[in-house]
């Protein structure tokens, strides 16, 4: 289909007019529509699993563990929560409002959300946010990414056969389309992608005061600080999955890494050794290593590959017609360098040596920065990992793990800064995609003139004795 800016706005208008109506206000209903989405997933895996893989080269089982999987895990938290959630919260009001002690806040949907989602975990980057708005009670567009076409076609066929286009629908096409969905008026947008992209959607969105959340990729990077009393062998083996995991292209990865350089070379090689025990001498030419969304990334790879050849300890490699780039090491990098200043998000990885003794010099070089969406230390020292973790800005992010901490139930998954703003996931998405409305009912009765004129003499000097005792 082709877009118009007409098209967009009568789809809109379509969502709104249904909006209020007061069909998705009932927690049963959202429920309802939870489950549809859900039931609407798994009969519709096959078909997903194979357009990640004609899209991003993903095996079946990395399509469900990353992708499919957590999307009916979240769908699940939320039925499990969220009667618990949308209940409205009851308070007493304080003597300041006496007699009228009686307030309620109620958490509102918003109404129509334009949720845009990207490319490389497009199932779960679009349906997880949907089911967050789902859960709060608004309606949803769903602007998918372009460069995915083959999963933005078939979200387009699962949603239009599971729910009608007045509650959600897709809209795909490129940049154009996505700025004609952003001259509509949303009451919600949530927008998952770069943070130059990001402050494009959040200019749009001022025009109509229009509520935001952003969830974005490391401007500068993630980082991973290795100290030298790391278990080096756990480090490589959990970092090589990572790295390998969708080839690199995403937005919590590990952009560079720090290594204390007392134990640089040893970590290296058990980094190359688990590289190849996990996905073999040639992965580019395996059909398990998922590939480069577009052949653009691959020239990135081959151009910074190129840049920093002298330094290349591993990989290197890659096959153009198959878009696979392999996992390619650059050693030794300094903190300064340009790669290590801004998110590469591909199989690329500059190794950044320090030493141990001044690794308080690579933190603040870390916090220096715009504040990355995630951070990773390895280290034996928890007392250490839990200061800098709870010192330094950043999203999320894991002590001697990797990635593990958005699959945490109940916790948030957001950035901070450049690296976006609000929170999703479980709970945290329902609030999101509600508002708290504060509602107090008053009395007709007993009502007593503390409030009202006059304040000057002996009234006065009572009333505000009264307001003083009150303030306790």
């Amino acid at each position: 289909m082709t877009y118009t800016q007409e098209a967009v706005h009568g789809i809109v208008e379509k969502q709104r007019a249904f909006f209020r109506t007061g069909a998705t206000l009932g927690v049963d209903w959202r429920r309802e529509q939870l489950k549809k989405l859900r039931q609407a997933v798994i009969d519709h895996k096959e078909m997903l699993e194979k357009a990640l893989y004609d899209d991003l080269g993903k095996s079946e089982t990395e399509a469900y563990l990353c992708d499919i999987g957590p999307v009916i895990v979240e769908v699940n938290e939320m039925l499990k929560g969220l009667k618990r959630w949308a209940r409205p919260e009851h308070h007493y009001s304080g003597l300041m409002c006496f007699p009228s002690t009686d307030t309620t806040v109620y958490k509102m949907p918003y109404g129509v959300s334009l949720i845009i989602s990207p490319f490389n975990f497009p199932v779960l980057l679009t349906l997880g946010v949907l089911a967050a708005s789902i859960s709060g009670g608004n309606t949803a567009v769903l602007k998918t990414s372009s460069k995915s076409a083959e999963s933005t076609k078939a979200l387009k066929k699962m949603i239009a056969d599971t729910f009608p286009e007045e509650y959600v629908t897709v809209i795909d096409g490129g940049h154009d389309v996505a700025d004609m969905c952003l001259e509509e008026r949303f009451d919600k947008i949530f927008y998952t992608g770069s943070p130059a992209v990001a402050k494009h959607v959040l200019g749009m969105a001022s025009k109509n005061l229009t509520s935001v959340a952003l969830e974005l990729g490391g401007e500068t990077g993630n980082w991973c600080v290795i100290r030298k009393d790391a278990d080096i062998r756990d480090a490589a083996r959990k970092i090589a999955f990572f790295k390998l995991c969708n080839a690199g292209q995403i937005c919590i990865n590990i952009n560079q890494i720090a290594v204390a350089e007392e134990i640089a070379e040893e970590f290296l090689e058990e980094l190359k050794k688990e590289f190849l025990r996990q996905i073999g001498e040639k992965p580019e030419e395996n059909p398990e290593y998922p590939k480069l969304i577009t052949p653009a990334v691959y020239d990135k790879c081959e151009r910074l590959t190129a840049a920093y050849s002298d330094r290349v300890i591993f990989g290197g490699t890659g096959v153009r017609e198959a878009v696979r780039f392999a996992p390619t090491i650059f050693y030794p990098v300094r903190a300064d360098e340009d790669i290590v200043q801004h998110e590469l998000f591909c199989p690329l990885l500059p190794v950044v040596p320090f030493k141990d003794s001044e690794v308080e010099s690579i933190l603040g070089v870390i916090a220096d920065r715009e504040h990355p969406l995630s951070m990773y230390v390895f280290t034996s020292d928890r007392k250490w990992a839990k200061r800098v973790m709870s010192s330094q800005q950043f999203g999320g992010g894991c002590i001697n793990e990797v990635c593990i901490h958005m699959m945490v139930k109940g916790v948030p998954f957001n950035g901070a800064g450049h690296s976006g703003m609000g929170a999703y996931h479980g709970e945290w998405g329902f609030r999101e995609f509600t508002h708290p409305q504060t509602v107090l009912t008053g009395k007709t009765h007993m009502n007593l003139p503390l409030r009202e004129h006059p304040y000057s003499g002996k009234a006065g000097k009572i009333k505000m004795k009264l307001l003083k005792l009150f303030e306790r």
